[in-house]
């Protein structure tokens, strides 16, 4: 029961410090609200504070689970010391017994069903894989670590900001368990706004027919942040609609800091900003008063949350919203060619066809990674709400918070504009009684021993109530070894790694149990570069057995280039290796020589180093005018150029220029003479070998990963040897 304990208190402090710092904002502001109404925002709006200061301790090097303790505890005596508890706020309207019952009976099972299971040992596939990682990071560091080598450490980390002030404590249900607060928050935060509206029962009924939706309840229950997200946003909507209302101009400090937060919780957030801006400009234009004030200070208090995550990854990554925007924020750390491939994959998931969104989100729930039930096959009657004010209020809040969804068509990325569309659902039907009849259904069906029968079997969902689990009757090592073989490979790095040795992975683990750095193929452009070694060991058509031999006049130049002359549209330019000739004779390497490429300048040395398993690529599509130029620094007398390549996305289109001592470029020559070598000898120790020259001595394979049975049959040729084979994956060390 000793770790119960600590995942409870963790998660109880967390949601305790972020309700007390929001009430002694509002306190301090003298902010009219309502009784409940209050809580809830307090506890969102603190949230988004608390965050602010664990950033702001993880960058002093103080993330420590005694400053957590000690931000807490004033936090709360603060807020106890003002009387935040003793609310003086008028209620809302009062709920009909009738809806009472209904909220009782299906908010109370769900609410049993999601605690158990965000209670339960943590295994969901991103919390595993990075949302839990970097906090794990950041604690044993006591602050940011720079992490190059994952794309997923430098999006923005608001609510795993909050993870780490529970992860202190109780680890990785602790965080869970945060999310769950917002899971639980959320459905009272529409049904209070329903109730200060004048639309009590769409607000419950909407509220419900989010909370119970299966997507949206795992979601929930792991240590993710859509709902989170869901949550802040819909917050900043309630208060722009008490704003509209009241007018306060205090109101627009806790607008400022949700607007700000919801970037800081995911990119896809960032349309709160223009939101919130467009919504306060409008209002104040048509009503004729002074908007200047107003949008500078909501868009200062903004950028205080936003800010911070960008200029952070301005100074470790050279690139504000890094993974994003390498065309125009150009590092060595993400290559073109992977984001164009991820936003792609995000926009097409397993479809044949976007007709299958419709019964893909509501009634399979395969393809797109869950689902919200048959409830809402019923969506497109939330038209029918544009007929009010509230409804077209919320509709529109849907449809801005919805555009991200454009660039990834998963289910859970609906989430946070799901709850504004179901109380515009809610508001369409119109009647009581058929709106607790569709709770009832909805609930039913998205029960998990029902909706298992029509779902597929591979949809996300939560499948039972882990009591025991949870409780920890059943250890918690016990439970993950049997059910999550992530954890068995992670205890093996953990076991076989030493301390700070990199392990290098073909497919992305769940790495959130080992304190061990794990390097993944696709999450960096280092880590790419890595598995296009290790697979032109394997793969004939990788490996440099064509030569375009270039010769020309010969002449004294300073500098060479060989340039790109035609568009290879979606294919990448390689180049092997680069060899320059005088009379028959190779000229060797010289430390004066200054090599340049356009693009990716900083793999260039990988056409120069003499190695059969390395190549400069151009990770993305090859275009005329790219070019790898050569500074002698100096002159030298040159005729024929030799360029190594591959089968592989080969394209012969290319020039030999020349720069004279007056520093004019001249063409050298257009046509190559091309001649085929096969590579004959064994390339896979001199693959390995390139990853022990950049200090990676340890392998993880999983089965299904590309060449693993390459590694398993033939471990003499690549220099390993088998350390552990657990989890569906095999741990080599290279010797």
């Amino acid at each position: 029961m000793k770790a119960v304990f600590y995942i409870l208190f963790g998660s109880l402090l967390t949601f305790a410090t972020s309700l007390s710092l929001g009430g002694i904002l509002f306190r301090t502001l003298s902010l009219r609200l309502r009784r409940t109404e209050e809580w809830l925002l307090a506890f969102v709006t603190g949230s988004a504070l608390l965050s602010g200061i664990v950033f702001l301790l993880c960058t002093i090097r103080l993330a420590r689970k005694g400053v957590f303790l000690a931000v807490g505890c004033i936090a709360i005596a603060a807020a106890i010391q003002m009387g935040v508890h003793r609310s003086q706020a008028d209620p809302l309207p009062p709920l009909t017994r009738k809806w009472k019952w209904v909220i009782g009976v299906v908010f109370g099972t769900f609410t049993i069903l999601y605690f158990f299971n965000a209670m339960a040992p943590e295994m969901s596939p991103d919390g595993a894989a990075y949302h839990l990682v970097f906090p794990g990071y950041y604690y044993r560091a006591h602050g940011f670590v720079r992490i190059p080598w994952n794309m997923y450490a430098n999006i923005t980390q608001g609510v795993e900001m909050l993870f780490l002030f529970a992860y202190a404590f109780g680890r990785h249900s602790a965080a869970a368990l945060v999310h769950f607060s917002f899971l639980a928050t959320l459905p009272w935060l529409m049904i209070s706004y329903g109730r200060r509206a004048g639309i009590a029962s769409a607000g419950i009924a909407g509220a419900l027919f989010f909370f119970v939706s299966p997507v949206v309840g795992i979601d929930g229950s792991v240590a993710y942040v859509d709902v989170a997200l869901a949550a802040v946003l819909f917050a900043l909507f309630y208060f722009l609609q008490i704003w509209d209302e009241q007018r306060d101009s205090r109101l627009l400090i806790p607008i400022g800091i949700l607007a700000g937060f919801s970037f800081a919780v995911k990119y896809t957030g960032f349309l709160a900003f223009p939101y919130a801006l467009g919504f306060l400009a409008w209002k104040l234009r048509r009503s004729r008063q002074p908007m200047l004030k107003p949008l500078a200070a909501v868009a200062g208090l903004a950028l205080l949350f936003i800010a911070p995550w960008l200029v952070k990854n301005w100074m470790w990554m050279d690139n504000p919203v890094t993974p994003f925007a390498n065309r125009v924020f150009r590092t060595p750390y993400i290559h073109i060619s992977f984001e164009d491939e991820y936003k792609k994959g995000q926009r097409i998931y397993g479809l044949t066809s976007y007709r299958q969104i419709p019964w893909e989100l509501t009634v399979n729930g395969n393809a797109l990674g869950g689902l919200y039930g048959p409830l809402f096959l019923l969506t497109p009657l939330a038209l029918l709400a544009l007929r009010k004010r509230t409804g077209r209020q919320l509709l529109l809040a849907a449809g801005i918070f919805a555009l991200p969804y454009l660039s990834n068509v998963g289910a859970r990325f609906l989430i946070s504009c799901a709850p504004f569309l179901t109380i515009a659902l809610a508001m369409a039907l119109n009647w009581e009684w058929l709106l607790i009849v569709l709770v009832l259904l909805h609930a039913l069906l998205s029960w998990p021993d029902v909706l298992k029968r029509y779902a597929s079997e591979s949809a996300w969902h939560l499948v039972k109530v882990p009591i025991r689990e949870a409780l920890r009757i059943i250890p918690e090592n016990v439970f993950l070894s049997q059910n999550f073989p992530p954890y068995l490979y992670d205890r093996a790095i953990d076991n076989y790694v030493p301390p700070g040795a990199k392990v290098y992975s073909f497919s992305q683990p769940g790495e959130s149990y080992t304190t061990r750095p794990i390097l993944v193929k696709y999450l960096s452009a280092p880590s790419e570069v890595l598995g296009d070694i290790m697979w032109t060991a394997i793969y004939s058509d990788m490996q440099p057995s064509i030569f375009d031999d270039f010769r020309f006049i010969r002449r004294p130049v300073r500098k060479l280039r060989i340039t790109k002359t035609k568009d290879m549209q979606d294919a990448m330019w390689n180049v092997s290796e680069v060899r320059i000739y005088n009379q028959d004779k190779e000229l060797p390497r010289s430390s004066q020589w200054r090599l340049k490429a356009k693009p990716n300048p900083w793999d260039v040395q990988l056409a120069f180093d003499n190695s059969q398993v390395t190549r400069w690529r151009s990770w993305e599509p090859g275009r005329p005018g790219m070019y790898i130029e050569i500074n002698f620094g100096g002159t030298q007398l040159v005729d024929a150029v030799r360029i190594e390549t591959q089968p592989d996305w080969r394209d012969p289109d290319m020039k030999i220029e020349g720069m004279d001592e007056s520093g004019q470029w001249a063409t050298l020559a257009t046509q190559a003479a091309v001649s085929q070598h096969p590579v004959s000898y064994n390339l896979r120790q001199a693959a390995t070998q390139e990853l022990r020259a950049r200090g990676i001595r340890y392998l993880l394979v999983g089965y299904d990963d590309i060449g693993s049975e390459d590694f398993q049959q033939h471990p003499k040729f690549w220099g390993i040897s088998l350390v552990a084979d657990v989890g569906y994956s095999r741990l080599y060390y290279i010797q």
